[in-house]
């Protein structure tokens, strides 16, 4: 009896060793190649591991399988949450469609990948504190950006310093790109051009507009918003009646709007946030501003903005770094804007604004990186990153020395009064042309 219990607890211990063995390719609670979910605040690894480079561990057939691993620290709550989350919506939306494709090409073989997000809470200081932890402790292969360009700012900082790539799309202000770093890279627009589409737009519009208004959140992006199309404007022949800005968080804007009122303005424009432009426009409708042309750099084109102001968000135009009406043809993941805004509505339940497009388009930029020094090695994917020339879904990937997307125009979008949004400028990409003037407050 001794004999067969010694035997069966033999058999038991030969078993364990056996099923824990098949278990050595996945991380804790996910399969290797699980398609990218929601981050959450905490850390949560949208794919297959936190740690970086590729993962150990054997596919069915046998062949050695492998992980390429993003991290970046997004807004997922604090003032610029709704903004988080379109970035992270864009990130998780290219994890899953490459993952179904099989991952990246890396030489020989295909690597799936991996997305992990931390929330920064809308604070640069943590979003630099997150991408560092990301580094030294997730050991994340490749970095991508938050959202903003105070947080980009920082968390670039650190990226230089461990050298790192990191290849972001939501931090436009040039000041980023000004301190001769080698390893950051940005595929939108910079800042000093947002508002340009706009003010051409008046002017074809309208060749008698001759005055313009402006107003800045006290922040480098919208600072340089701001400084750009006063430059461009008055390039232009027109003349800036008003130029001010705003304090961050600021709650009531209504002395600003009151004087811009008595200057009377042809074109008011307002460099700043989402929830700085709800503001402007709530306040500007309690006072009866209604200049000729109302346009910003950022909310408009979100869908939160039509959600938030209903039929207030009526004649407003938006500078958009991209849009799906775009006649863009490409070889990625999504070929065109139109497949792409298929796939974002199918997830998401809504069309995407071009925050999600650009933060999409940062992988895609990494991806081709990727497939062209045929590794995972840092330096060997920031190199193809500085000789990158591919045209996305999202437009013209090519970095200037500096690391900016100094290659690919902006767009224009306005708030029409059937509800929807369309693309107004330039005029081969407009599927509607613009409703102008602005109609007046007391007219509707």
């Amino acid at each position: 009896m001794k004999k067969k219990v010694g035997l069966l607890l033999v058999v038991i211990a030969i078993l364990a060793v056996l099923l824990s063995a098949c278990g050595g390719g996945q991380s804790a609670g996910q399969s290797a190649g699980q398609p990218a979910g929601n981050s959450s605040g905490n850390g949560q690894s949208a794919g297959t591991s936190s740690g970086g480079g590729q993962s150990a561990g054997t596919s069915s057939g046998g062949e050695e399988s492998c992980t390429v691993t993003f991290g970046a620290a997004v807004s997922l709550t604090g003032k610029y949450a709704k903004e988080g989350e379109y970035v992270s919506n864009g990130y998780n939306l290219y994890v899953e469609e490459i993952n179904k494709q099989g991952g990246i090409q890396v030489g020989d073989k295909k690597c799936k990948v991996a997305l992990k997000v931390y929330d920064d809470e809308s604070k640069a200081d943590r979003s630099a504190q997150l991408v560092e932890k990301l580094i030294t402790e997730d050991k994340v292969q490749f970095l991508l950006g938050p959202y903003g360009s105070g947080n980009t700012y920082a968390t670039t900082a650190i990226a230089e310093k461990y050298q790192v790539p990191m290849v972001e799309a939501n931090g436009a202000a040039t000041k980023i790109f000004n301190r001769g770093f080698k390893y950051s890279f940005a595929v939108l627009t910079p800042a000093p051009y947002y508002l340009r589409g706009i003010i051409d737009l008046a002017l074809d519009q309208d060749p008698n507009i001759k005055t313009v208004a402006i107003i800045a959140e006290n922040g480098a992006f919208a600072l340089e918003v701001a400084g750009g199309a006063k430059d461009y404007a008055e390039e232009k022949g027109l003349e800036v009646v008003y130029f001010d800005k705003y304090a961050k968080d600021a709650k009531d804007l209504s002395s600003l709007l009151t004087a811009i009122k008595a200057k009377n303005p042809d074109i008011l424009l307002g460099a700043g946030h989402l929830q700085d432009t709800l503001l402007i426009v709530k306040q500007a409708k309690d006072l009866n501003l209604s200049p000729k042309v109302f346009g910003f750099s950022v909310g408009p084109t979100s869908p939160e903005f039509r959600n938030a102001l209903g039929s207030d968000a009526d004649y407003v135009f938006g500078g958009a770094q991209w849009t799906p009406e775009l006649k863009i043809q490409s070889d990625d993941v999504f070929g065109t804007p139109q497949h792409f805004t298929e796939l974002y509505e199918a997830k998401y339940g809504e069309t995407p604004p071009y925050q999600a497009a650009e933060s999409a388009a940062a992988l895609i930029a990494y991806q081709k990186a990727i497939e062209a020094a045929g590794s995972l090695d840092r330096k060997a994917v920031r190199d193809a990153l500085a000789q990158l020339d591919y045209m996305s879904f999202y437009g013209k990937l090519k970095f200037n020395e500096q690391g900016m997307n100094i290659y690919k125009p902006m767009a224009v979008m306005q708030n029409f009064p059937d509800g929807k949004l369309y693309t107004v400028w330039p005029k081969d990409a407009a599927t509607k042309a613009p409703i102008y003037p602005f109609k007046p407050w007391d007219e509707r």
